[in-house]
């Protein structure tokens, strides 16, 4: 049966009774099903899961234990690596590389010790660093090369700056330097397509922009494609591919396309799992939203204003009203353009026929996922109409990486 935004709203209304506002919640139901989802869209692949984008261990656990085609985290600093060795996660692949000796050195033990953990690699320099480590522990270590996957364009570079590994000719001696040292073994490669996986082209009101972006989507498909495609058989000609244990690529955004790939082995998800703001504006997939928070009202300062306490957190990236928390429920508010949502207060303009009290609850979505876990200490977990736990999220463990 299909519910209305009404009956939802009312759904968790009840659910969340007498719960203290602010809070932020998890609909394992419909987590469930994203999880599921998205285990079905990678096809054949495994999916590795990106843990900025979840930050909270339960949360993990819940998808890696659903389904076999889950395997592995994508984590994103040396310390957060520590922390989720600590909580048992293990084959953990570092998706930015790090510098710092110590926080290295403490995961090349965790190495040494079993555990299996990767590091990110884009150049000379950061080969050399990691050699020099691993030979002073006496531990092998292994390491994944990160493959730019951007495109330029007259006057356009569609993308994001990442690494500066952009063709089998710029990767080459970097690989040679890895499987040249008796410290260090070539794990994988990866190459994330953000300009794909990360870019809505459905946005509201924009219609010639999103025409432009599918467009440009469409056409670096397939360069991503023949760039992996040659970087895998460079690697096979110098005899580098029987190490290769994954070959990973894309997100959420882009799995309909790096499923297709015949070299690709994995592909990392992350942001489809909670399904946040930013994602109402792609064409080409729908999750269903499973995380959001709920502000309580406390003020009417106009027949048809509402004050929330709190409520302003705004995501990272670019300036932009899409980064915005969105109004979800009830139906029937917006934010005041010259206030937005705010740091201690958000006022909402009510339309005609909302009846609010206060003390109602509104609920928001984050524009982005895993940013929502920085704000609260604890994930509300909803099934069936009852609160069935807390999960703590990375801020509840006192953990803060960047």
């Amino acid at each position: 049966m299909q519910t209305t935004m009404k009956d939802t709203y009312a759904y968790y209304k009840t659910a969340f009774a007498g719960l203290p506002m602010p809070f932020a919640f998890v609909d394992l139901d419909r987590l469930d099903r994203n999880i599921a989802a998205i285990a079905q869209a990678a096809g054949h692949k495994k999916v590795r899961i990106a843990s900025k984008s979840i930050r909270c261990p339960e949360i993990m656990r819940r998808i890696l234990a659903s389904s076999p085609v889950y395997q592995g985290i994508m984590c994103y600093t040396a310390d957060e690596a520590a922390m989720l060795i600590r909580e048992g996660f293990d084959d953990l692949l570092l998706g930015y590389p790090q510098w710092q000796p110590d926080r290295i050195a403490e995961l090349v033990r965790s190495v040494g010790e079993g555990r299996s953990i990767t590091f990110m690699v884009d150049c000379a320099e950061h080969v050399q660093h990691l050699e020099r480590i691993a030979a002073e522990q006496g531990i092998v270590v292994p390491l994944c090369l990160d493959v730019d996957m951007s495109a330029d364009y007259p006057g356009l570079h569609f993308g994001v700056w990442r690494s500066p590994l952009a063709s089998w000719e710029q990767v080459r001696p970097v690989a040679e330097l890895i499987i040249a040292s008796p410290w260090l073994k070539l794990d994988g490669i990866m190459g994330y397509e953000a300009q794909i996986a990360g870019l809505g082209d459905q946005v509201p009101g924009k219609p010639l922009k999103n025409s432009v972006i599918r467009w440009l989507k469409k056409r670096s498909i397939a360069e991503v494609a023949k760039r992996r495609r040659e970087v895998v058989e460079g690697l096979e000609a110098i005899g580098a591919s029987e190490e290769l244990r994954f070959v990973n690529a894309g997100g959420t955004g882009s799995m309909d396309s790096s499923r297709l790939e015949a070299c690709v082995t994995e592909i990392t998800a992350g942001s489809g799992f909670y399904s946040p703001g930013l994602f109402d504006a792609y064409s080409g997939f729908r999750y269903e939203p499973a995380a959001g928070y709920a502000v309580e009202i406390v003020r009417r300062p106009r027949p048809d204003i509402v004050t929330c306490m709190g409520g302003g957190y705004t995501a990272s990236g670019a300036v932009g009203i899409e980064k915005q928390a969105q109004v979800y429920l009830p139906e029937g508010l917006e934010l005041l353009p010259l206030e937005g949502a705010g740091e201690v207060q958000t006022p909402l303009r009510v339309k005609r026929g909302l009846s609010l009290s206060l003390g109602d609850p509104v609920f928001f979505r984050h524009a982005k996922a895993g940013e929502l876990c920085e704000r609260f200490l604890q994930l509300v977990a909803v099934s069936n109409g009852q609160v069935v736990g807390e999960y703590v999220t990375y801020r509840g463990m006192g953990a803060c990486f960047v």
